[in-house]
């Protein structure tokens, strides 16, 4: 029975049984062997004996089958990009049943719901960050050889878009530092820990890391010149609005730095007392007090330091959902099959840490 396949006795060549025992074939023309669009031409194939004469055994069918899965081969040894699916959903099962064998993997749902696509969004850029940042942390070993590609093609597409567009560098720097942070353990730990691939792939994953890191740390911010109306010409009430709307205390610190109009603004008691109480429980801040030099809370230090001990809540602008109902993980504008009656009533919103809580077992 003939086989294909890339094995130690022959890699990539297809084997025919004769009366003499079993011959190998080899592609008459080299169109195979460059892996061009050429390869749908090829009419024939021929044995190679012991004698050098040539036979030819099988027939054009045969011949485009091998053809088609050199062309697949080629195609999966020398692509970079990321793993793409017609459908951007996922079926999440924790068990096999006798429809679906097995269970859906981190890896899995990484490689099928279109994270690529995902960071060109801006409402889910923050999103798909959050998300790399948690898998950097503790589910870096949970990814398959095809799902860590992907990982870092993301990665690397992330870095690009903020280099270009200056995007929230401070998130990627938080993020490459937990990566590399992460790296760093595994690697002297190796042996004792479960790293997929190489260890010298890692170690130039660890220098591409680094590498990032520097580029971001040199990253200078475009001044953009307009003679149009700017944030300083508004007036004190509407950029006190802007401010009360920021969820992180960086971001208020980063906007205070623009003029002094607004630096005096980003220190107001009141702001920062906002903040704490939607992100923390009444019972959580009086446990941490901080009086000022005047007998007042400072309610800025008081909302770094309550950082410290609790999570913070988290906002975003689109996050993945999960229907009960179909038990499929998906992006609600691409949707997904489901059978309900009314679907909408059985979508959950999935934050990034529920993601990874999802595909524990």
């Amino acid at each position: 029975m003939p086989f294909l396949g890339q094995d130690w006795r022959s890699p990539g060549w297809r084997w025919v049984k004769t009366e003499d025992g079993w011959k190998r074939c080899e592609p008459f023309s080299s169109a195979l062997e460059d892996g061009n669009n050429q390869l749908n031409d090829i009419s024939h194939t021929v044995i190679i004996t012991g004698d050098d004469e040539n036979e030819e055994v099988y027939n054009t069918e045969d011949c485009e089958f091998a053809a088609k899965k050199r062309k697949k081969d080629h195609f999966r040894n020398n692509t970079d990009s990321q793993c793409f699916y017609r459908e951007k959903w996922i079926y999440v099962h924790k068990e096999s049943t006798k429809e679906r064998h097995g269970y859906c993997t981190l890896g899995e749902a990484f490689n099928r719901l279109d994270f690529s696509s995902a960071i060109q969004d801006i409402r889910r850029f923050n999103y798909v960050v959050k998300l790399l940042q948690l898998i950097a942390k503790s589910q870096l070993t949970s990814l398959s050889g095809a799902a860590q590609k992907n990982y870092f093609n993301i990665l690397d597409k992330i870095v690009q878009k903020v280099m270009e567009d200056q995007y929230n560098p401070r998130l990627i720097k938080d993020l490459l530092q937990d990566l590399s942070s992460t790296l760093c353990i595994l690697i002297r730990g190796v042996g004792k820990s479960v790293l997929v691939g190489n260890i010298n792939i890692w170690i130039c994953r660890l220098e591409t890391i680094l590498l990032w890191q520097q580029q971001l740390k040199n990253l200078q911010m475009n001044k953009q010149v307009n003679n149009g109306l700017t944030l300083s010409d508004l007036p004190l009430h509407m950029l006190n609005n802007i401010l009360y709307r920021f969820s992180d205390g960086w971001d208020i610190i980063t906007l205070g730095q623009v003029t002094p109009t607004l630096y005096m603004l980003s220190e107001d008691r009141q702001l920062w007392k906002k903040l704490c109480q939607y992100h923390f429980a009444e019972k959580q801040f009086c446990r941490h007090l901080i009086p000022s030099e005047k007998g007042h809370i400072d309610w800025k230090l008081m909302y770094f330091a309550l950082q410290k001990y609790y999570p913070i809540k988290e906002q975003y602008g689109d996050t993945l959902h999960f229907c009960r109902h179909c038990s499929i993980l998906f992006w609600k504008d691409t949707g997904h099959p489901c059978t309900a009656s009314d679907p909408n009533t059985c979508l959950m919103p999935v934050s990034p840490q529920h993601f990874i809580d999802l595909f524990k077992f």
